[in-house]
């Protein structure tokens, strides 16, 4: 899967976030580490997800771009 991730640039580092994954955020002091780092927290979103949801009825569905 692809995520479209937003990096935010400050005097302490690289923030970046994931707009389509609400809450999920990393960082990094270089643009490597924070894109390391941001794998690692979508991974980690998207288990927690999954945790949350194992006892619901889930579909999939795609969307014409």
């Amino acid at each position: 899967m692809k995520y479209t991730v937003v990096f935010h640039r400050s005097e302490d580092g690289i923030s970046v976030s994931v707009p389509g994954l609400p809450g999920c955020w990393s960082e990094g002091n270089t643009e490597e580490e924070a894109l390391s780092n941001i794998q690692d927290a979508i991974q980690d979103y998207l288990a927690a997800i999954k945790d949350l949801s194992e006892e619901q009825e889930i579909y999939e569905i795609e969307i014409a771009a």
